[in-house]
């Protein structure tokens, strides 16, 4: 082997420089962080935060499972209180409840065609936007988000009802307790997504189990035991009158249970979170979803019906159809217990489904340049945390202004899932005519269908609850939309500016002079740390520079850069007598940069407080300056950091 190769060789094989070892202590707000969340969790874990079908249905169908507890309550409250039909409207509650079970088979064969079409995620905004463009897009995913935020309000709203139906005394306590519920799910949500699935997979199916323990018993009561007693009303007022009912009727009261089908995209919305292969467990877990929601509306409504269940402000029809199955037996009333304290649960759990889907879909909006792009960041635990947060403090205001009332909150509710249903499946048709994929006659058709069905009971729940309250969703979805779209325009001037010539920009001719100048206010530990900074950049021109607007702490400053010898470096005193600081700074920088040959650095000495109100007592003047001279061609303002009340915790081992 020649010498040189053998030199070359040994010199390759030389030990490395032992690397500095650097100790960088937690901050306390992640310390707290990971107390409350857990660890944090890298990135490539995210592919380990999958669901299997069990644990999806639990995360995916809370929503739509749980509206089986008030859907035919609303249903009820039309005919009874709306319509004033006596107990007449009990003949008009099963067939009403079967037209929307129809519906839900539409939906449901529909989106089977959405999940395989869209695998990676197939929501109203991800498949509009393929198909119909940005701007439907746009409402599609609104309409989408505004009902997530009242699927919060209305799940815990509704959650407490269940509570305050068994428990008398929680009633005065109902908003407090409603606010409580969406922390509690929202600090599970920001725990991470298997973390949620977990929380939410036993009270999902303690409902599934008491909800069908109730139906067939109450089917075996009516059909072998004797038939079923009437329910004792609270408002047996509601039973004696006489006016006729009418087609207008019917459709307000199908209008009002249309609650029910909110929550049904919320899985083809969450198909990157099923286990490999992710649309096929998905396709498999909406059919599952669709026939437990069916079967229990049908029960629900036939049981209300045959009893004669009359809703009332402190008892839900489920508490009485409960109360009344079950008996007044000890076995009954523990049964009555569970089968509330599982739909309390479910109900407030039910919010779950937004908080998988409204931050997911916020991102979409975000990547898109129609949101902030806060809400595509993952956070602490790989969910897109400022989503969940943002989602919290929108859900709670409703619950608020309606002071927890489900009632009140209905009207608001199903016209922007079914508004996001039409935009979906419309633009699902317009694909199987644009792509003609094998077998796409067939999707036009189930699509077609979805796409007419749902656009037919969009604008039967506008029209019948528009003066109930859906006119405000149909005022502000157009509202948002509008400023999404200027969001958007900001975003994109934003990135036009920033790229137009970056290029040139980035290979420009270094200037022929570098001059630093150093802004100080006094001779203090902060400025004195920016002069030892700026000694570092080695510049053609050095100078500090004191603005005086007070003569005699200019005389100090003088006095006191000479006393300790700081003279190689020239301190300059500029008069500003008129105190328009950020003016006079500009004065100074504009001069030094006047050649159009020097590249001025301006150091700006900032303290940095250890308390948050300490911020607070003290001026922001240095943020003023640099804003001002950020205008300034060639010239670059550096904040120099000093943290007031903190020693250096980071400690470097060699």
């Amino acid at each position: 082997m020649p010498s040189g190769s053998l030199t070359q060789d040994r010199t390759a094989i030389q030990p490395l420089p032992p690397t500095p070892k650097v100790d960088i202590p937690e901050s306390r707000g992640f310390r707290i962080k990971s107390r409350i969340l857990g660890r944090a969790l890298h990135n490539d874990q995210l592919a380990h935060e999958r669901l299997g079908k069990p644990t999806a249905l639990a995360v995916f169908s809370s929503d739509a499972l749980s509206s089986t507890a008030y859907a035919t309550e609303e249903i009820l409250r039309t005919l009874l209180y709306t319509g004033l039909i006596g107990a007449a409207a009990f003949s008009f509650v099963l067939p009403i409840t079967g037209a929307l079970v129809l519906v839900l088979v539409i939906l449901t064969f529909s989106y089977r065609q959405t999940i395989k079409a869209y695998p990676s995620a197939g929501g109203a905004y991800i498949v509009t936007k393929d198909n119909l463009g940005l701007l439907p897009a746009q409402v599609a995913g609104v309409a989408l988000l505004t009902d997530y935020v009242l699927t919060v309000a209305v799940s815990t709203s509704a959650g407490v009802a269940a509570l305050y139906s068994a428990v008398p005394a929680v009633y005065p306590w109902r908003v407090p307790v409603a606010l409580a519920f969406i922390a509690i799910i929202a600090i599970g949500n920001l725990r991470g997504v298997k973390e949620s699935g977990k929380i939410f997979a036993v009270p999902t199916y303690l409902f599934i189990i008491s909800m069908f323990a109730m139906i067939l018993l109450g089917i075996y009561k009516a059909l072998f035991g004797g038939g079923l007693e009437h329910v004792v009303p609270t408002h047996p007022a509601a039973l004696h009158a006489f006016q006729a009912a009418t087609i207008v009727l019917v459709l307000h009261a199908f209008a009002s249970g249309g609650a029910a089908m909110t929550g049904v995209e919320a899985i083809s919305n969450g198909v990157p979170a099923f286990k490999p292969i992710e649309w096929k467990h998905a396709r498999e877990t909406l059919v599952i979803m669709a026939v437990l929601l069916g079967s229990m509306f049908l029960g629900i409504s036939w049981l209300a019906a045959k009893m004669h269940v009359v809703p009332s402000d402190t008892k839900t029809v489920i508490s009485q159809i409960a109360s009344a199955v079950f008996g007044s037996g000890a076995v009954g009333h523990a049964l009555f217990l569970f089968t509330q304290a599982a739909t309390m649960l479910i109900l407030v759990l039910a919010a779950n489904t937004s908080f998988a889907d409204f931050p997911r879909l916020a991102s979409f909006h975000a990547n898109d340049a129609f949101m902030p792009k806060q809400l595509t960041k993952r956070g602490h635990r790989l969910v897109f945390s400022n989503g969940i947060i943002a989602l919290a403090i929108a859900g709670a205001i409703p619950v608020v202004i309606f002071q927890a009332d489900v009632t009140h909150l209905i009207p608001l509710y199903a016209i922007g899932v079914f508004t996001s249903f039409t935009l979906s499946q419309a633009g699902m048709a317009k694909k199987h005519i644009k792509d003609k994929e094998q077998g796409w006659k067939l999707g036009l058709v189930i699509n077609g269908l979805g796409a007419f069905t749902t656009g037919v009971v969009t604008i039967v729940i506008g029209v019948f609850k528009f003066t109930h309250g859906a006119w405000f969703i149909i005022v502000l979805v157009p509202i948002m939309v509008f400023g999404l779209v200027r969001l958007n325009h900001a975003y994109e001037a934003e990135k036009d500016e920033l790229e137009h010539e970056a290029r040139e920009a980035a290979e420009a001719p270094i200037l022929r002079y570098h001059a630093v100048i150093v802004l100080i206010e006094k001779l203090d530990q902060s400025s004195a740390r920016a002069i030892q900074y700026a000694r570092t950049l080695t510049p053609d021109a050095l100078k500090a520079v004191h603005i005086a607007i007070d003569e005699h702490e200019a005389e100090e400053v003088a006095t006191e850069w000479t006393r300790l010898g700081l003279t190689r470096v020239p301190l300059e005193i500029v008069e500003c007598p008129d105190r328009r600081i950020s003016r006079c700074a500009l004065e100074v920088v504009a001069e030094a940069a006047a050649d159009g040959n020097t590249e001025v650095s301006v150091l700006i000495p900032r303290r940095e407080y250890s308390r948050f109100w300490h911020r607070f007592l003290h001026d922001h003047t240095a943020d003023a300056i640099a804003k001002t001279l950020s205008n300034v061609p060639h010239a670059n303002v550096t904040f120099v950091p000093y943290h007031l009340g903190n020693k250096p915790d980071v400690t470097v081992e060699v």
